[in-house]
């Protein structure tokens, strides 16, 4: 593991190790991993996620597999003053999948995905890039995603 988490000690992170992984894993194959009870990781789990420290349980889907051949990592610039507003309205776009606040090159980081390049381009420039306080619209073409 990377760091020390506060309030966290070494089994809480490899049993998020673990469902980082795969959150199906039943909770008997983490503890046979972890060398412990079921009830031990049952508690711990739990314990995890009334902390806020597991928000939800997903699934990591495949774009192509849901015949989404475009997939594009864009960054947003916007007017400072309607950050929080065009977030928002990316948030609600259909095609959009996240969308993150952040600092550096741009502002807002969102990833799209759609079925093709011509969708893709319809989403950009009519899309985010007719939301009132967007500046300029940055795509980046996912060639192959490696991790995550």
């Amino acid at each position: 593991m990377p760091h020390e988490s506060p309030g966290l000690d070494e089994v809480d992170l490899r049993i998020l190790e673990v469902l980082r992984e795969d959150s199906r894993t039943p909770f008997l194959e983490i503890a046979r991993r972890l060398g412990m009870s079921e009830a031990a990781v049952r508690k711990r789990v739990r314990a995890l996620v009334e902390r806020g420290v597991v928000r939800r349980f997903t699934v990591e889907v495949d774009p192509a597999g849901l015949g989404y051949r475009a997939v594009a990592v864009v960054g947003v610039d916007v007017d400072p003053p309607r950050l929080l507003e065009v977030a928002q309205r990316l948030c609600e776009l259909e095609g959009v999948r996240s969308v993150s606040i952040t600092s550096g090159d741009h502002s807002i980081m969102a990833e799209v995905w759609t079925r093709d390049s011509r969708e893709l381009t319809r989403l950009l420039s009519e899309g985010i890039g007719s939301i009132e306080g967007v500046r300029r619209v940055c795509p980046a073409i996912v060639l192959e995603k490696l991790k995550g």
